[in-house]
């Protein structure tokens, strides 16, 4: 018999996520069916989301996830034993699949990246920055990119791909060491927002005639400040809004409506499970080849331990991480 770890929602996150809001279960796995796989996770991914999805969840019920997994004992032939998936099967260290939700890598994969990369930038926060920008904010070469958060999983990938189609790009971070890898993977400006005495002046500095499209992962003041500063007809792609997951009081107002209106602006948010079939198949394609040809850098924050996936979480939360945070079974 197989056991199964897995970390579940004990107590409803208020605030902050603590180690009490989480419990490590063992259970039993039954005997395999036909047509049914035994996986076992590699790698797990750990992301903002999560701290919004877990509102659905009961006291009780695992913490939703995807991750890497290998298939250790199969009665499926579409999924023989060896086969690499990538699979929303939560924080767990084993599971049983009848295969319609697992999602192979592709045929290509070089061997030479790690398999990691399939939670991250050849993954869903590759695609999620591939598709905000490309389709929700329809870059053009030439246009002024700002997002926020730039050195985390999404952010970091949205402005290298802004670069690949000809933008200009400016990428806000909280900490000297990550406006430093901006720069160095060729984001054209890039400030600490933590430290700059105003962001509305940090913001004109960096791109006096304004913005066309804004990749906003943070939401909250941070976009109170962008939004005056874009350019007629720019557009916003909404992502994320992790400056607001947390908090407990009064959520701070949003833009001003005379902006939206009187700059034409289009604002849209999206989940990046709307791209699927051949459009979802071609921008992983893209993604697996701009990383394989070095036109885009990734950084990968791993830690190493199954045991520590709260505590992978919570540093994530707090903005530890430069590039996508993972956890190594």
């Amino acid at each position: 018999m197989v056991h199964a770890r897995s970390w579940t929602l004990k107590r409803r996150f208020e605030g902050f996520p603590t180690k009490s809001n989480f419990e490590l279960k063992t259970t039993e796995l039954p005997p395999l069916k036909n047509g049914e796989v035994l996986l076992e996770a590699l790698f797990l991914s750990v992301d903002p989301y999560m701290r919004v999805a877990a509102k659905r969840l009961k006291e009780g019920d695992m913490m939703m996830g995807e991750q890497v997994a290998r298939v250790v004992e199969s009665k499926n032939s579409a999924f023989p034993t060896g086969t690499i998936v990538v699979a929303f099967l939560g924080w767990t260290t084993h599971s049983i699949s009848d295969g319609k939700e697992l999602k192979e890598l592709p045929a290509e994969w070089p061997e030479t990246l790690p398999l990691s990369l399939a939670l991250g930038t050849i993954g869903m926060t590759g695609l999620t920055a591939y598709f905000g920008l490309l389709d929700i904010c329809g870059v053009k070469g030439g246009e002024t990119v700002m997002v926020n958060a730039a050195a985390g999983a999404v952010g970091s990938v949205v402005g290298q791909i802004a670069k690949l189609k000809g933008c200009r790009v400016v990428g806000a971070a909280g900490s000297d060491e990550k406006i430093d890898y901006l720069k160095k993977i060729g984001f054209d400006a890039a400030f600490n927002y933590k430290t700059v005495e105003s962001l509305e002046q940090a913001l004109k500095k960096a791109s006096p005639d304004g913005y066309d499209c804004y990749f906003d992962n943070v939401g909250g003041e941070f976009s109170n400040s962008v939004i005056p500063q874009m350019k007629t007809f720019g557009r916003i792609a909404i992502c994320g809004a992790i400056s607001i997951y947390n908090r407990t009081g009064q959520r701070p107002p949003g833009p001003p409506p005379e902006n939206v209106i009187y700059q034409q602006l289009r604002m849209e948010g999206f989940l990046v499970t709307r791209w699927q079939g051949d459009v979802r198949q071609k921008a992983l394609k893209d993604l697996m080849n701009w990383v394989s040809e070095g036109k885009i850098q990734y950084r990968e924050y791993i830690t190493e331990g199954f045991e520590k996936m709260p505590e992978a979480f919570m540093g994530m939360m707090k903005g530890d991480n430069l590039g996508k945070t993972i956890v190594k079974a």
